[in-house]
C-alpha cells in the first residue's frame, strides 16, 4: 500500500449456467490466482455463482439455495487472506429476491450489496424476477437464521444487507470502496454519485452486459467518463464465455479505470483477469484541489452504511507503466493534435495582447536555441492572423563571448526565412564597459560573469521595444522557470512571455511540427539544425568553435526535471513516491544515482528560485501544469524546502 497504490482485479471465470458449485471453485481459482498477483480487490460479474442468464431458474429454492451455499464455500477458502472479494449472486430477503454482490474478506461474509436498476427492456428482464435496492429504507443485518439450511453452523453468518461503504483509512488515508451492479452505471443518476460524494473513491460494478456491435466502444468510453467525473478509480468486471447464448452473447470486457484514464482492460470475448495499480493517494488529491467536488452534497445518513475494514499494510508489486514523458503524449496523432492547440493557445494569446496595446512591432531575442525559435514562430502566426507585416517582428541577434557560428547562422537564417527584421547587435564592448564599471574581471567566468550579459540583452530589447513602439516577446520556457534557470531581470523579464506555460521536453516537439509542417524547404532545414543544437545560454566562451556550456551538464536531464515537475504539482506527490515513479520510468535510461541527484537539485532549485516566478509577466496557460503566481502556483517565496529535503535525504 506504499504511496498509496493498490492492485486490484477484474476476473470473468468460465462458468456453467445453473451449477453453483461448479461456478464457485471457478471463482475460488481466480481468487487464488489474483491474490498470488497482489491483488488486494478482486471483482467478479453479476451472478457469477449461477450465471446471468438463469431466467425463470432464479425463482427456484434449489438454485437460490445452492448458490448461498456455494458462496460458503467460497467464505471458507478466503479464511487468512485480506483480500477483499465482490461476488455476484441472487439471494432472497424478507420474501423479495434481489441481484446482490457480496462481500468477502478473510473468511468473513461481510455484506451484501442489492442492484438499484433493474433494466426490463430490450433484452433485458430483470423486474419479473428481481426487486431493486430502493424497495428497502435503510440497511440492515441479517442473522444467519434468515440464510441457512438446518445442515449449516448458523453462527458463522450474519452479515449486513444494504448500501454501504467499506472504510479501509486504516490501510490507505482516506480509502473507502463502494458498489453498484451493471445497470446501475448506465442510468441518469447511478448510485456511484452519492457513494463519491460519501467518500468513496473505487467504485466497483458487477456487470452481465451482452455484446452488440459497438458497445464495447460506449461501455468504455461510460467507465471512463464515470471514473473521470467521480474522480475515482471504477472496476467494471462482466459476464463472459459460458453464459447462455440461447438469445445473446458476453464478451468478459473487463476494465479498469482511473480519474478519466482507461488503466488496463481485457481482450473482448476472451474469458481471464484484468489487473491494474489503482493510486489512491493521486485520487485524493484530486478531490482535495477541486474544491467543487462536494459542494452540493446533502448528506442522508440512513441511505449508506460505512463498516470498517482493514487489510495488511504491505508493498503493493507495481506492474503501471508510467511514461517518461508526461507533458508529451506518445501517440504520434495525439502528439500532433497536441502540439497543434497549444501553438494556437500561444499565438491567439499573443494576438489578443497585441490587439489590446494596439502594437504593430514585436522585438525578440533570438540565439538559434530551441525556445527563442519557438517563440519568432508563435509571433510570426500572430503577425498573420492580425493580418500585420511580419518585417514588423524585429528579430535582434546580440552575439557575445559564447555565442558559436551555428548558433549565430541559424538565429539569422531564422529570422531572414520568416520574413522578419533583422537586427545584429554586439554587446562585448557594453558588457565590458559594465564589467569596468563594478570591477568584473573578464576573465573570471562566475555567475556575474554570465548574468552580466543577460541583463545587457534584455535591457537593449526593451530599449529597442520602447523606441519602436513595440513590446519584446519573452522566450524563457516553463521548465526553466521551474528551476529558476533564468536571470532574474534578464531573459526572466519580457512584456509577454509565449513559453511560459510550455514544458522544455515539449518544446522539442513543437518546433519539430513545425519543421514537420512548414512549406519552406530552408525554414525546415534551418528548424532541423536547431534542434540538433544542444541547449545552452552561450555565456561562456565556445572550445574549438562549439558550444562549452550545456545546460543539462549543469542543471541536470530536462525530462527528468520535467517529470519530477509533472508529479510534484499536478498530484502533489511526495518525493519519495516521485523517485519510486522515475526510477520506473527510466529504468535502463538512468540508474538510481542519477535519478537522484537530480531529485535533490530539483526540490532544491524549485523552493529557492520562487522569488523569480513570483513576479512573471503575463503569459498563456497551455497544460494542468503552469507556475504562474496569478494562476496555478501561489507559493510564497520564502517557504522552506526542509520537509521535501529530509525526505529526498533519506531515499537509496
Amino acid at each position: 500500500m506504499k504511496h498509496g497504490f493498490i492492485k486490484v482485479a477484474a476476473a470473468t471465470p468460465k462458468i456453467k449456467v445453473a451449477d453453483p458449485f461448479y461456478n464457485a471453485e471457478q471463482v475460488i481459482k481466480q481468487i487464488d490466482e489474483a491474490q498470488g498477483k497482489g491483488a488486494k480487490v478482486i471483482v467478479f460479474p453479476e451472478l457469477v455463482l449461477t450465471g446471468y442468464t438463469c431466467n425463470d431458474l432464479f425463482l427456484q429454492d434449489e438454485l437460490l439455495e445452492g448458490a448461498f451455499n456455494a458462496l460458503k464455500k467460497i467464505v471458507k477458502h478466503t479464511e487468512g487472506s485480506d483480500t477483499i472479494s465482490f461476488i455476484g449472486l441472487p439471494y432472497e430477503v424478507n420474501g423479495k429476491l434481489f441481484n446482490c454482490a457480496a462481500v468477502v474478506q478473510d473468511g468473513d461474509l461481510v455484506a451484501m450489496v442489492p442492484k438499484t436498476y433493474m433494466p426490463n427492456y430490450g433484452e433485458f428482464y430483470e423486474v419479473r424476477h428481481f426487486a431493486s435496492a430502493s424497495e428497502i429504507e435503510e440497511g440492515f443485518y441479517v442473522e444467519c437464521s434468515d440464510c441457512s439450511n438446518e445442515d449449516d453452523d448458523e453462527e458463522d453468518y450474519s452479515f449486513f444487507f444494504g448500501k454501504t461503504i467499506l472504510d479501509l483509512s486504516q490501510t490507505i488515508k482516506g480509502f473507502k470502496i463502494a458498489c453498484e451492479l451493471c445497470e446501475d452505471l448506465w442510468v441518469p443518476n447511478p448510485p456511484s454519485t452519492e457513494y463519491a460524494l460519501r467518500g468513496a473513491n473505487l467504485i466497483v460494478n458487477l456487470s452481465a452486459s451482452n455484446e452488440t456491435v459497438g458497445k464495447d466502444s460506449y461501455r468504455e468510453s461510460l467507465v471512463q467518463a464515470t471514473s473521470g467525473r467521480l474522480v475515482c478509480g471504477y472496476i467494471y468486471a462482466s459476464a463472459g464465455e459460458g453464459e447462455s447464448t440461447q438469445d445473446l452473447v458476453f464478451g468478459g470486457h473487463n476494465i479498469i479505470a482511473e480519474n478519466g484514464s482507461i488503466l488496463a482492460k481485457q481482450q473482448l470475448f476472451e474469458n481471464g483477469i484484468t489487473y491494474a495499480d489503482i493510486d489512491i493517494q493521486k485520487l485524493n488529491h484530486e478531490r482535495r484541489r477541486m474544491n467543487t467536488f462536494n459542494v452540493a452534497h446533502k448528506e442522508d445518513d440512513d441511505a449508506i452504511t460505512i463498516i470498517e475494514l482493514d487489510m495488511d499494510r504491505e508493498d503493493t508489486k507495481l506492474t503501471r507503466q508510467f511514461y517518461g514523458k508526461p507533458f508529451v503524449p506518445a501517440d504520434d496523432r495525439e502528439r500532433t493534435k497536441r502540439c497543434e492547440q497549444i501553438f494556437a493557445i500561444q499565438y491567439l494569446g499573443l494576438k489578443k495582447r497585441l490587439e489590446h496595446t494596439g502594437c504593430k512591432t514585436a522585438v525578440i531575442g533570438v540565439s538559434g536555441g530551441l525556445d527563442s525559435t519557438l517563440a519568432l514562430i508563435v509571433t510570426a502566426k500572430s503577425f498573420d492572423t492580425l493580418g500585420l507585416d511580419r518585417s514588423g517582428i524585429i528579430a535582434v541577434t546580440m552575439p557575445c563571448f559564447g555565442t558559436t557560428d551555428r548558433t549565430y547562422n541559424n538565429a539569422c537564417r531564422l529570422a531572414e526565412t520568416l520574413g522578419c527584421t533583422l537586427k545584429e547587435i554586439n554587446i562585448k564592448e557594453a558588457v565590458r564597459i559594465h564589467f569596468r564599471d563594478i570591477e568584473q574581471d573578464e576573465n573570471v567566468h562566475d555567475v556575474t560573469y554570465e548574468n552580466g550579459q543577460a541583463r545587457e540583452r534584455t535591457q537593449i530589447l526593451m530599449d529597442i521595444a520602447n523606441k519602436m513602439g513595440g513590446m519584446v516577446i519573452g522566450t524563457g520556457d516553463m521548465s526553466e522557470l521551474a528551476l529558476g534557470w533564468a536571470t532574474y531581470n534578464g531573459d526572466h523579464m519580457s512584456m509577454y512571455g509565449v513559453n511560459v506555460g510550455v514544458p522544455k521536453t515539449l518544446v522539442r516537439h513543437l518546433v519539430a511540427y513545425y519543421a514537420d509542417t512548414c512549406i519552406v524547404s530552408e525554414l525546415s532545414a534551418v528548424l532541423r539544425d536547431v534542434l540538433d543544437t544542444p541547449v545552452s545560454p552561450e555565456l561562456l566562451p565556445p572550445v574549438d568553435g562549439k558550444i562549452s556550456q550545456k545546460t543539462e551538464d549543469l542543471v541536470g536531464p530536462y525530462e527528468l526535471h520535467d517529470f519530477f515537475l509533472y508529479y510534484m504539482l499536478r498530484y502533489g506527490f511526495r518525493p519519495a513516491k516521485v523517485y519510486r515513479l522515475a526510477l520506473i520510468a527510466f529504468d535502463g535510461i538512468y540508474d538510481k544515482e542519477t535519478v537522484l541527484k537530480w531529485l535533490k537539485t530539483f526540490y532544491r532549485r524549485f523552493f529557492s528560485q520562487q522569488f523569480k516566478r513570483s513576479c512573471l509577466p503575463d503569459g498563456p496557460k497551455v497544460g494542468s501544469v503552469a507556475v504562474s503566481p496569478r494562476g496555478d502556483l501561489r507559493m510564497p517565496s520564502d517557504a522552506s524546502s526542509r520537509l521535501w529535503m529530509d525526505e529526498i535525504e533519506g531515499l537509496e
